[in-house]
């Protein structure tokens, strides 16, 4: 792809973006171009580049069918002046318009005034002799009230038409107002800025030259969105795993190999180094903290713009098959901590700074229902996932899932960084499948006081019914109060099943109940304090 070239020993060459990497907070873009070369060109202009690329990671490199040799890259910075005729001229006419709209409701106010003038003479002139007429009985009541009708009839009407020309130029007054604004802005002249590199070469003759050029862009960004559905006869979660891409850096990325990254190159290859803490008056700590944020920032930036010689030639993309229709997923690789994911489409991200979403890649795990129940709290209990992550698939990086229950959406929830191998669990909301009745059967205060103490016994009973066709895990929860006082103690006296109290009054119970079949569960506790001592918060 070959420009125009020009009379000095510069050559201007278009290039075009065929893969881009997205990191969480930045994208390596790379472009490539063919130019043909007479043996005489110095310089290669490389043009309409971002102003969000960071000139100090450029890198150039290429082939072709004459030796070149890469000598340097610098950058330039272009300020255009934006042109406005045409929307200049767009602005006038539609103010125009407008004026006109204005002039032609002003002439029907006028119209309207001369008219209700009129009536009002003719009201005038007509008063003495009409009220002469009524009193020799000239004129009869119904003529009477037809004249009166019209009068008012007149007034009514004049006075809204007019009110609506009115309230219709209160709008145009508007409408003007911001058009007039518009066209004071754009008629201020308002520059531009766009970059062009500049490549320094020695062409050893002539020939074709395809080079490519690669450089770091900001305002690009991406993060992990998950689909999770469970399907509880078959015991599978289905999880697609998404990218919500956003990116506004200046460019389109068209049709791209795209790669998604977790990488954070912004945070530099070193680890951080640990500052003296310093505490001191507040302006010299001040001083102390800027310049310590300017070593950092110098420690995280590249250190310098040299040329490369050599890229790896990005794949090709995959083929996708059209019929029958299925998810493209990505190609994923992992080296260490961090994971790149190839996308074999969804390379369209234009630059407008809203969330794209695409198909990282979709497979089904295989998963065990628990259920978990607070009696206390609710009467359900709630069912739960426990899903496994297989030792041979992707790391799950942090992001928001939304939950589907046979396919019905139940909620959403945020996964934390999930390894290869690791296990996780996902709330699936109530069961009405599995009833829980939760009754106080026993409440007696000792008529006698032990101890110079008020002992008074609570004792509840836990019905849980399952009405599922299939054998259901459920842990019950339940607890006991706490005390903050000394003086007063509570004691677990008995539990059926048995079971130790744990910390912070918290009893768990881990029952198998087989389908269609009820388990019970029996608690008692002791509250002890002294007769004279009020207790509060013992709410049951």
């Amino acid at each position: 792809m070959v420009n125009s070239e020009t009379p000095s020993l510069q050559k201007t060459v278009d290039s075009e973006i065929v893969a881009v990497t997205v990191y969480t907070n930045k994208a390596l873009v790379t472009r490539r171009g063919v130019v043909s070369l007479t043996g005489v060109e110095r310089e290669l202009i490389i043009t309409g580049l971002p102003v969000t690329l960071q000139t100090e990671s450029v890198r150039v490199s290429g082939s072709g069918t004459v030796g070149v040799r890469l000598l340097g890259v610098r950058s330039h910075y272009i300020y255009t002046t934006e042109p406005v005729a045409e929307r200049v001229a767009q602005l006038t006419r539609q103010i125009q318009q407008i004026e006109t709209e204005k002039r032609y409701l002003q002439a029907q106010i006028d119209a309207l005034v001369l008219q209700s003038n009129f009536i009002e003479g003719l009201r005038e002139k007509t008063e003495e002799p009409f009220a002469q007429s009524i009193s020799r009985k000239n004129l009869s009541l119904s003529e009477t009230l037809d004249f009166l009708n019209f009068l008012g009839s007149q007034y009514s009407e004049y006075a809204i038409a007019s009110g609506d020309c009115k309230s219709q130029q209160e709008e145009l007054d508007k409408q003007l107002q911001a058009l007039r604004a518009s066209l004071q802005k754009i008629q201020t002249p308002h520059s531009q800025k766009s970059l062009n590199l500049i490549v320094a070469i020695e062409s050893a003759g002539e020939g074709e030259f395809e080079f490519e050029l690669s450089y770091i862009v900001d305002y690009a960004s991406w993060t992990p969105l998950y689909d999770l559905r469970v399907n509880n006869t078959s015991k599978i979660v289905h999880l697609n795993y998404l990218a919500e891409v956003t990116q506004n850096t200046g460019e389109d990325w068209i049709d791209v190999a795209l790669t998604l990254s977790t990488a954070k190159p912004g945070l530099g290859t070193l680890p951080p180094k640990l500052e003296p803490w310093y505490i001191d008056t507040p302006s010299q700590r001040n001083v102390r903290v800027r310049q310590r944020r300017i070593e950092e920032f110098d420690l995280a930036a590249p250190r310098s713009a040299a040329v490369e010689a050599n890229h790896q030639e990005p794949e090709e993309l995959a083929a996708e098959s059209l019929i029958p229709a299925e998810t493209v997923v990505a190609e994923l690789s992992q080296q260490g901590s961090v994971v790149t994911f190839k996308l074999n489409g969804g390379g369209n991200i234009p630059s407008d700074g809203t969330p794209h979403k695409t198909a990282i890649f979709n497979d089904n795990f295989p998963c065990s229902f628990d259920y978990v129940a607070m009696p206390r709290l609710v009467s359900f209990a709630y069912l739960q996932a426990n899903v496994k992550n297989p030792s041979n698939g992707a790391t799950l990086l942090p992001g928001k899932a939304n939950i589907f229950r046979d396919n019905i959406f139940v909620g959403t929830t945020n996964l934390e960084n999930i390894a290869p191998g690791q296990e996780f669990n996902l709330n699936l909301g109530i069961d009405e499948a599995l009833k829980i009745e939760r009754e106080l059967v026993e409440r007696q205060v000792d008529k006698k006081l032990i101890s110079n103490l008020r002992r008074t016994t609570y004792g509840y009973r836990l019905l849980i019914t399952n009405l599922l066709n299939q054998e259901t895990h459920v842990k019950i929860t339940e607890q006991l109060p706490v005390s903050r006082n000394e003086q007063i103690k509570v004691r677990l006296t008995r539990s059926n099943p048995q079971i130790q109290l744990g910390e912070m009054g918290i009893l768990e119970w881990l029952l198998t109940i087989p389908p269609q079949e009820q388990r019970e569960i029996f608690y008692q506790f002791i509250v002890e304090h002294p007769p004279e001592l009020t207790v509060v918060g013992l709410d049951i």
